[in-house]
């Protein structure tokens, strides 16, 4: 599974962020967002602190839904944990929040956003599951397995397959959840999923995959085809989602990020800190599979328009290289005529796990022209020792180590991709530095430092 919140943020399942290297990020906690933000929240800026590479996290000082001040919240955690530091923060958080919602914006298609959900309920076996839609199976047992407390939307005809339209009411749609009786809300939100109203006395945390992509990202639809109509309005409709998207920004007590770039815009867009908790990838099982490159370059993931996956088609025919497309999208029509027929470039569609880690094993390296918020699968391509090329904006950066476990390209162009193919085939890479430096992204540090967040923001003293 693939992540970034995107035009199918939708389709996408939502956003991703890339793990770091030494990704230590400065956090700390920021007053609640202001009349500026829309959200007439009146938080104080609380104290800061720094997330290294346990998990630490710094103390949050908004106001949410619930009307206690982040001081209120993070008073006393770090003396608990220090306290008891036999106990793991995750044990502690059990004892301190026992009754937890689990907010999602929607399930539809399995994304990286759903990787994140799957590790949370995880962590929280017993958390009551609410979605502004649900589409039915096949889903993990963690999602199968319980029931989905589903809103208004899902009962609308049409919802499920379009979703996406119905972004305009979403909003509305979790703020009618009535989360009376929790002591701990966790959303995990690419778009509206953090306008739900925590009742008072409630903890509301918000891990955030990104702000809402349609509405803040100028030129993030501009690849999508949409009909001249439907063009002209989306001005008047990317500013009211903004609006919609302020109106639920002050809420959160606790926001976490899943990479520095989104956290710089939660901080950009919402007027609020984010402690930097990186999603969890699932390294293991290629973290021992055999490198043995063949001359094909990889693109693996859903193929929509945001990925940039024609940039590589265009890179690759103008050098001669094989190029191998394994995925299926939306944007499959338009790159398979950007292919023009060339034997060069092979379209697999999607591919069962057997093949995927066949192609991991054998290709030269992965190509990521795309923007992410994250990015799940270059940690995944260099967990398997396959070196990465990717676009040198956004989660790539945080966790493609340039020159080490890959190399960045300054340009989104075709040209700017075909100069770091070029750079890379004069170079070698070590399978085993990129093996080590995916394993920061690994589940069991994801389960750390989130609980080490909600612990500390959630200490009464």
């Amino acid at each position: 599974m693939s992540t970034g919140a995107d035009a199918d943020a939708a389709a996408d399942g939502g956003a991703a962020a890339d793990g770091g290297a030494g990704a230590e990020g400065r956090v700390g906690a920021q007053g609640g967002v202001g009349s500026q933000a829309g959200a007439g929240a009146q938080g104080g800026v609380g104290a800061q602190g720094g997330v290294g590479a346990q998990g630490g996290v710094g103390a949050q000082g908004g106001v949410g839904e619930g009307g206690r001040t982040g001081a209120e919240w993070t008073s006393g955690g770090g003396a608990e944990m220090t306290s008891e530091g036999t106990r793991s923060a995750l044990a502690l958080v059990r004892d301190r929040l026992k009754r937890v919602a689990i907010v999602h914006e929607w399930l539809t298609i399995p994304g990286g956003s759903e990787q994140v959900l799957i590790a949370l309920l995880r962590m929280f076996p017993d958390a009551a599951l609410y979605a502004s839609i649900h589409q039915r199976g096949p889903w993990p047992p963690e999602i199968e397995e319980r029931q989905v407390r589903a809103s208004f939307l899902n009962s609308l005809p049409g919802a499920k397959s379009h979703y996406r339209r119905m972004l305009p009411f979403m909003g509305a749609a979790y703020r009618s959840f009535d989360l009376s009786g929790f002591d701990l809300v966790i959303s995990s939100s690419h778009a509206m999923a953090k306008n739900v109203k925590a009742p008072a006395g409630c903890l509301h945390v918000c891990y955030c995959h990104t702000p809402i992509r349609y509405a803040w990202d100028e030129g993030f639809l501009r690849e999508e085809q949409v009909s001249a109509p439907v063009r002209m309005l989306l001005p008047a409709l990317m500013a009211y989602l903004r609006r919609e998207d302020l109106k639920g920004a002050g809420g959160p007590h606790l926001y976490v990020a899943n990479s520095q770039h989104v956290a710089q815009r939660i901080r950009r867009f919402y007027g609020r800190e984010a402690t930097v908790v990186h999603p969890p990838v699932e390294v293991e099982s290629v973290l021992h599979l055999r490198r043995e490159p063949e001359d094909f370059y990889l693109v693996l993931g859903r193929l929509v328009p945001y990925k940039r996956v024609d940039l590589a088609i265009a890179a690759c025919r103008a050098l001669s290289r094989r190029l191998i497309i394994a995925g299926g999208g939306r944007a499959l029509p338009a790159l398979r005529q950007a292919a023009g027929g060339s034997p060069l470039i092979s379209f697999l569609g999607s591919v069962p796990e057997s093949e995927r880690l066949r192609l991991l094993s054998k290709a030269r390296a992965l190509l990521f022209p795309g923007q992410e918020d994250f990015g799940i699968v270059p940690v995944e391509a260099s967990a398997a020792g396959l070196p990465v090329i990717a676009y040198g904006v956004g989660g790539a950066t945080e966790s493609v180590i340039d020159g080490v476990t890959g190399l960045l390209f300054s340009e989104q162009t075709s040209e700017s991709m075909i100069d770091a193919i070029r750079r890379f085939e004069a170079m070698s890479f070590d399978p085993e530095r990129s093996r080590a430096s995916a394993v920061r992204f690994a589940p069991q540090r994801f389960e750390s430092q989130i609980a080490t967040a909600i612990l500390e923001a959630s200490g009464r003293g």
